[in-house]
């Protein structure tokens, strides 16, 4: 069991580049998981690049990193294979100045290589840590034989759907464990439009980063043939130009992209009337509930893994090009009001406490 506190209580470190700078869906889900823990009386560390927050029921320690925009146009060569890689890179000294193993029982990430290879360092004295490797971007390390994923390894793999659970369960300690919500901030209510700039009619939203395999371009190119509605996009990245270029040509006066905090994105939620988010490869999509939460229909294209988040309610396109895809943005913008009772009830399945509750069960399971 765990060497600090009670015999309940566990030491547990989260690291990562982004964390209290930006509110990406790790950076919000390992805060979330944190949070949670903490309350329930596990001593946690977050280790990452922003500042300290007021408030917060876990302690944070500040490692710098430079932001990931500025290496959007640098060379691409394994490891340092995009810009992810180089920000993760930058925050990897600063990290292994400021983490001590011995402080830890349990040491997560969910970055490889240089996050997760600097936790695996030797502890000069005394055990080790156990090291749990979440795949809230993908579980290519975990499975690849390829040039740095040959030297992968961990104490615990969290898999965050059953695909990546089926294809590891032989080959690690896992468990299965979805991202989720905070229902107490996404939940229905009152529109705030003004606020946010947005006109009057119908508004599909959309929170993205701008990254090729988010196709943010094909829901351009679908809204645009949904006659007087207005896409809404709420995000950035590399493909910024290219994204605001093709809404320039295909939705003129009927597109607008934002950046907000975190602590607005309930409130923009609840000013749209139907979400859409088309990615079809990503560990878990947390807009999928925060959008459900807030009681909003749901586009998306059809998978094993979207249907497993989301259920069967969703309107689903049957196929990828651009008119199937106007055809369920209309469905969806018809039968808003059918499908918000439903979503919000699907969830409920993915909070934030029952979440942090299947970790603490993993967690205390690795230790024994």
């Amino acid at each position: 069991m765990a060497s600090g506190g009670s015999t309940d209580q566990v030491r547990i470190l989260f690291a990562l580049a982004g964390l209290h700078r930006v509110d990406r869906g790790a950076e919000v889900a390992f805060i979330s998981v944190a949070s949670e823990l903490a309350r329930s009386g596990h001593d946690v560390t977050l280790i990452g690049s922003g500042a300290f927050r007021p408030g917060t029921p876990y302690c944070f320690i500040h490692s710098p990193a430079l932001k990931r925009e500025r290496f959007e146009r640098w060379p691409k060569f394994p490891p340092l294979r995009n810009e992810t890689a180089w920000e993760e890179a930058s925050f990897a000294p600063g990290l292994l100045a400021r983490y001590k193993p011995n402080d830890y029982d349990i040491a997560a990430t969910c970055a490889y290589p240089f996050t997760q290879w600097a936790l695996r360092r030797p502890a000069f004295s005394g055990p080790r840590p156990r090291q749990v490797f979440i795949t809230q971007n993908g579980d290519w390390p975990a499975y690849s034989n390829q040039a740095e994923f040959r030297l992968f390894s961990c104490d615990g793999l969290v898999c965050t759907n059953p695909d990546y659970f089926e294809r590891n369960r032989d080959h690690y300690r896992c468990a299965l464990i979805p991202n989720g919500v905070d229902l107490r901030r996404f939940a229905p209510g009152t529109a705030e439009r003004a606020r946010f700039g947005l006109p009057e009619g119908p508004i599909v939203l959309m929170v993205s980063a701008l990254i090729p395999s988010k196709n943010v371009e094909e829901g351009i190119a679908a809204v645009a043939k949904a006659p007087g509605t207005t896409l809404v996009v709420a995000g950035d990245g590399p493909l910024r130009e290219e994204v605001e270029k093709l809404a320039d040509e295909l939705l003129p006066d009927r597109f607008i992209r934002l950046s907000l905090p975190a602590t607005e994105m309930p409130d923009l939620y609840r000013s749209a009337n139907a979400f859409m988010h088309l990615s079809t490869d990503e560990s878990f999509g947390n807009v999928f509930v925060e959008a459900m939460a807030t009681g909003l229909p749901v586009v998306a294209y059809d998978t094993p893994r979207t249907r497993w988040i989301i259920g069967d309610k969703a309107c689903f396109p049957e196929s990828r090009d651009s008119e199937s895809l106007a055809a369920a943005i209309e469905l969806a913008l018809s039968n808003g009001k059918e499908h918000e009772t439903e979503s919000r009830k699907k969830a409920e399945e993915f909070s934030w406490s029952a979440v942090a509750a299947r970790y603490e069960a993993f967690f205390h399971g690795l230790l024994r």
